[in-house]
C-alpha cells in the first residue's frame, strides 16, 4: 500500500564509543515512524534530500519499507540470492580454492537465515546441498551454463524466490538473528569460536560489497552491538610433544610406513606445514654429510577439492601461506633430519628433481591427505599409552609444528628468527604460542631481583637516610 502522508524530520547525531558519531534520518509515512542510520553526515543528509524530493514531487511513499516507491521497487528488486550470488563471483578469481570452500560453507549457512517463508521449502538437507555445490560455487555454475542440474532444479528456483530482500536484510533484528545462527553447528551444538569468527567476516564482507554497489546506504552490522564468542587463538600446550615422545612417534611411522617417515619428520624438526612438505622438491633440500642443511621452501600444494579448483584436480600449487608468488622461504635443519631426508632420497625418493614425498605405489602422485592422516592414527595409537591417546597430545598431525616452534622459543631462539623459520609474523607467533612457552616467569623475576639489587641488612640504617 502507498501513502502520501509523510513527515521528514532533522537528522539526529548519535554519539559512539571512541569519540565516533554515527547519523540517522528520521521519517514517518502514514504515521509509521521509520530511521536509517549512517556512517556520515554527509550519507544522511544525501538520503534525506532524497526523501525530501520525492515528497515535494508528489511521489508516494511505500507503507511497508517507508521509502518513495521508485526506491522501494528498486530495491525490493534485488534479494539475499542475487548479492550472495554477485559476491562469490567477485571474490573467485583472486580466491584460493580453500577460501572458496570456506566462502560458500558460510554463505550457505548465512543463507538459511534469511528466507521469506517456509511453505513449500525442500528439506534443509536438499538447500545446503544445492548452495553449496552450485550456487555458491561460480565454477560449477559456468560449468553448467548457469542452469542447474535436473535433480537441483527445484530447489535452486525454490531459494532463488524465496530469499530476504535487501532492506529487510539489512533491518537489525534480522542481522542479529543472523549472526546468532553462526554460532550453531548443524546439529544445534555451539560452533567453534574461529569458525563463528570466519563466517561472520564472510557475511560482513559480502554486505560491504552490498554498500560499494549501493544496494545499501550503509553497512548494516555496524549499528547491531553483538559479540563474538571469545577465541583466544592460542595452541593447547596440552598438544605439543616432547623430543621424546615426537622421536616414538617417528619410529612408529618409520615401522609402519618408511616412506611418510620424512613426511612427519619435516614437520618437527622444521616445523613445516603439511602442504608446504607436499610441494617440497628434491632439489630444494641441501643436505650436507655432516652438521645443518637447509630446506628452500617455494610453495605449498593444497588439498582442495576437484570441484573448487581452477584446473579440476583435488591438489592445487600455490604461493607460501602469507608471501607473494615468487616468495620462498629459507629454513635450517637439524643434523637429525638431514640424515632421515638423506635415507628418505635413497629408498622412497623416485623423481632427482621432482616432489620428495609421494604416494607409495607405482604412480608418482602426492602424498594424499588421507593417507597421511590414517598414518599418523596408526603410529600414535602404538607410541602412546591409552591415557596420552584420550588427551589431545599430538592428535593431530600439525601439531608437530607447534610442537617445533615451541621448542625453538623455548631454546632461547629469538622470536623473530623462530618467526622467519616458520613462517609467521612475530605478533601472531607470540599470540598463538604464548602459553606453549616455558620458563619465562622465573627469568623475568631473576631479572626484577638483579634490578632491585642486594637487600639491605636487617636492624641498619640505610644510607642517605635520615636519622
Amino acid at each position: 500500500m502507498s501513502t502520501y502522508d509523510v513527515r521528514i524530520h532533522a537528522i539526529l547525531t548519535n554519539g559512539l564509543s571512541d569519540k565516533k558519531k554515527s547519523y540517522t534520518v528520521r521519517w514517518k509515512a502514514a504515521n509509521r515512524p521509520f530511521r536509517k542510520t549512517f556512517a556520515t553526515r554527509a550519507l544522511a543528509e544525501s538520503f534525506r534530500s532524497k526523501l525530501v524530493v520525492a515528497q515535494r514531487e508528489g511521489t508516494a511513499f511505500d507503507e511497508k519499507n517507508g521509502l518513495p516507491e521508485p526506491m522501494a521497487r528498486e530495491l525490493n528488486s534485488r534479494n539475499w540470492y542475487d548479492l550472495a550470488v554477485a559476491f562469490v563471483d567477485m571474490k573467485w578469481s583472486r580466491a584460493a580454492a580453500t577460501q572458496r570452500k570456506s566462502i560458500a560453507d558460510a554463505l550457505t549457512t548465512v543463507t538459511l537465515a534469511l528466507l521469506t517463508t517456509s511453505r513449500g521449502a525442500p528439506t534443509e538437507a536438499e538447500m545446503r546441498h544445492a548452495l553449496y555445490t552450485w550456487i555458491l560455487n561460480k565454477a560449477q555454475r559456468d560449468r553448467d551454463n548457469g542452469e542447474p542440474p535436473n535433480d537441483l532444479a527445484a530447489t535452486v528456483r525454490w531459494i532463488k524466490a524465496n530469499t530476504l530482500p535487501l532492506p529487510e536484510v539489512a533491518d537489525p533484528a534480522t542481522v542479529r538473528k543472523t549472526l546468532d545462527l553462526l554460532t550453531c553447528r548443524i546439529d544445534g551444538s555451539p560452533a567453534a569460536a574461529n569458525t563463528v569468527a570466519r563466517k561472520r567476516a564472510v557475511l560482513y564482507g559480502a554486505l560491504k560489497y552490498a554498500v560499494e554497489l549501493r544496494y545499501l546506504e550503509s553497512h548494516p552490522m555496524d549499528f547491531v552491538q553483538w559479540r563474538a564468542p571469545k577465541n583466544t587463538d592460542q595452541v593447547d600446550r596440552k598438544v605439543v610433544v616432547n623430543p621424546d615422545q615426537a622421536r616414538a612417534l617417528l619410529r612408529e611411522v618409520r615401522n609402519r610406513d618408511a616412506h611418510l617417515e620424512g613426511f612427519f619428520a619435516c614437520m618437527y624438526f622444521a616445523a613445516l606445514r603439511p602442504s608446504e612438505v607436499i610441494h617440497l622438491r628434491a632439489d630444494e633440500c641441501e643436505l650436507p654429510e655432516e652438521g645443518w642443511g637447509w630446506l628452500r621452501l617455494s610453495g605449498s600444494t593444497q588439498q582442495v577439492g576437484e570441484d573448487w579448483s581452477d584446473s579440476g584436480k583435488s591438489l592445487e600449487d600455490r604461493e607460501l601461506k602469507h608471501r607473494a608468488k615468487k616468495a620462498t622461504r629459507d629454513v635450517p635443519i637439524c643434523p637429525e633430519l638431514v640424515s632421515i631426508l638423506r635415507r628418505h632420497l635413497r629408498q622412497h625418493c623416485r623423481d632427482a628433481t621432482g616432489r620428495m614425498f609421494n604416494a607409495a605405489g607405482a604412480r608418482l602422485a602426492p602424498i594424499s591427505k588421507s593417507t597421511y592422516l590414517r598414518a599418523w592414527r596408526q603410529a600414535r595409537a602404538a607410541a602412546l599409552t591409552p591415557v596420552q591417546q584420550r588427551s589431545p597430545l599430538a592428535h593431530r598431525p600439525y601439531d608437530l609444528r607447534h610442537a617445533a616452534v615451541s621448542l625453538w622459543l623455548n631454546a632461547g631462539v629469538p622470536a623473530t628468527q623462530v618467526a622467519q623459520w616458520a613462517g609467521h609474523s612475530v605478533h601472531v607467533l607470540l599470540k598463538v604460542y604464548a602459553s606453549c612457552i616455558d620458563g619465562q616467569d622465573e627469568a623475568a623475576r631473576k631479572r626484577i631481583e638483579g634490578a632491585l639489587g642486594p637487600e639491605e641488612p636487617t636492624g641498619e640504617t640505610p644510607k642517605g637516610a635520615d636519622t
